[in-house]
């Protein structure tokens, strides 16, 4: 008896101490050989449907129904199954980006001399331009996606799970990826892909499914028929459709309030600078956005102009009116006095969460800029509901969607209000209506005199709101 690939009856699963089911009465098959675009609101159970199926849930959480992987646990058929996690950090285990492809071969027992044979064939499809011994933890976050998709399908799965592939990719890197989604294509493997760039993957995509964490699939068929048929439900959902466009924003530029002249940094031990001389004055009022290929050094610059990394030459300083005790110089500013001055969005949102609350962790910001316990409770709320994370005040982050946690790092960041917002990767993992609600915000922020700085490799986001573009790396 041939088994579907997926087979999915009434399933659903709750995470360990969370009231709201994260996916439920799930229904569906899928055949060997489909390629399947996953589509569905930010929160909408996603993620949690591609780890039931790569068997990672685990245990802690509840599930209803029956999934399966060509008629086995999911847990069983693991051997046949690869998962690119929505944040690659979590994925990478070794320290070496050899040892990180020759990670899979080996749980696989692949023989030594075949082993690295396809380690290096698969560093050179990957396009990153490195070898075995390049260090992991000097990769941007595009390098490491990049990476983590190499390691993924190295091991040649007959099952590939892609969770948001191109979210931190460059354009040229975006344009690589269509190379291996069209091999799998050749290779007649089975695709599951949450992807926001519908467009770049639509000619590789034989079907299309919408999910609602509650409600369970909302739409199903060819990608020609459920765009036409049900066009109008996933708009209502605010999913991304094809031909996206954003609503442009533009704001009045004032006078700078952060100059960095001939800024530079260089990590330890590195033989070339992580970013290159700068000279870039932010301004009230403005949105400059930071662009440039993966590696480029825009998250490096973003860390030194929310005065979080001390420049290894040059210099950045805020201007008098937000100067402390006489200092000008950013990265020299007392921690209570900088968390009062500039609000940081890190490219991973986890490495900023410190409290078990997102309620709490909003208050964090205003609590140490010297808010009573009040005031900063209320502007919680106030970001909560406008982001759309009310219902889960009492979550812990770290069990929320890489859309909501990204919604709430921009939370953390406005919740002091600060003079300068600086924003690495904004957009990552949102639907379509949370992007537009963030251009939305970020346009009242940059309205009400704010200096927004922006690194990203959203185009619709550097259309929708930047006034200026800086590229780095060039």
């Amino acid at each position: 008896m041939t088994h579907p690939a997926i087979e999915a009856r009434g399933w659903g699963w709750r995470h360990a101490g969370r009231e709201r089911w994260a996916l439920r009465a799930i229904d569906l098959r899928v055949e060997h050989g489909e390629r399947v675009l996953l589509l569905g609101a930010s929160g909408s159970g996603k993620s949690t449907l591609l780890r039931g199926l790569a068997g990672l849930l685990g245990g802690g959480g509840e599930a209803e129904g029956q999934l399966l992987v060509d008629g086995r646990d999911p847990v069983a058929a693991r051997a046949d199954t690869g998962l690119l996690f929505q944040d690659p950090e979590t994925q990478l285990v070794a320290s070496r980006a050899g040892d990180e492809l020759a990670f899979p071969l080996e749980n696989r027992c692949v023989p030594r001399d075949e082993l690295w044979e396809r380690v290096d064939r698969g560093l050179v499809a990957s396009g990153l331009g490195f070898g075995r011994d390049q260090p992991t933890a000097a990769l941007s976050g595009g390098e490491r996606q990049r990476l983590a998709l190499a390691a993924v399908l190295i091991a040649s799965p007959r099952l590939l799970l892609l969770d948001e592939p191109t979210a931190n990719l460059d354009a040229s890197a975006t344009d690589a990826f269509r190379d291996p989604l069209a091999r799998v294509a050749d290779e007649g493997r089975t695709l599951i892909l949450v992807e926001h760039r519908v467009d770049a993957v639509l000619p590789f995509i034989t079907r299309v499914i919408a999910i609602s964490g509650e409600r369970g699939v909302l739409a199903d068929g060819p990608p020609g028929t459920v765009f036409a048929r049900d066009r109008a439900l996933l708009d209502a959902e605010g999913v991304w459709l094809p031909g996206a466009e954003p609503g442009i924003r533009r704001g009045e530029p004032g006078l700078p309030v952060v100059v960095a002249r001939h800024a530079a940094y260089r990590y330890a031990g590195a033989q070339t600078d992580a970013v290159a001389p700068v000279t870039l004055a932010l301004c009230a009022g403005e949105a400059t956005a930071l662009t440039g290929s993966n590696g480029a050094g825009k998250s490096t610059l973003a860390l030194m102009l929310g005065g979080l990394l001390r420049p290894s030459q040059g210099s950045i300083d805020v201007c008098d009116a937000l100067a402390h005790r006489g200092r000008n110089v950013l990265w020299r500013l007392p921690a209570g006095a900088l968390i009062a001055r500039v609000g940081s969005v890190f490219q991973d949102p986890a490495h900023q969460f410190i409290r078990p609350r997102v309620d709490e962790e909003i208050a964090v910001g205003p609590l140490r800029a010297g808010l009573g316990g009040g005031a900063a409770r209320r502007r919680a709320a106030e970001l909560m509901d406008r982001l759309r994370l009310s219902a889960l005040a009492a979550a812990n982050p770290f069990t929320l969607s890489g859309g909501e946690q990204r919604r709430l790092s921009v939370a953390t960041a406005l919740a002091t209000q600060p003079r300068i917002l600086v924003l690495d990767e904004p957009t990552f993992g949102q639907d379509r209506r949370g992007h537009a609600e963030l251009i939305d915000l970020l346009h009242e922020y940059r309205g009400a005199g704010g200096a927004l700085c922006i690194a990203t490799h959203d185009r619709l986001l550097v259309q929708g709101i930047a006034d200026r573009v800086h590229p780095v790396g060039t």
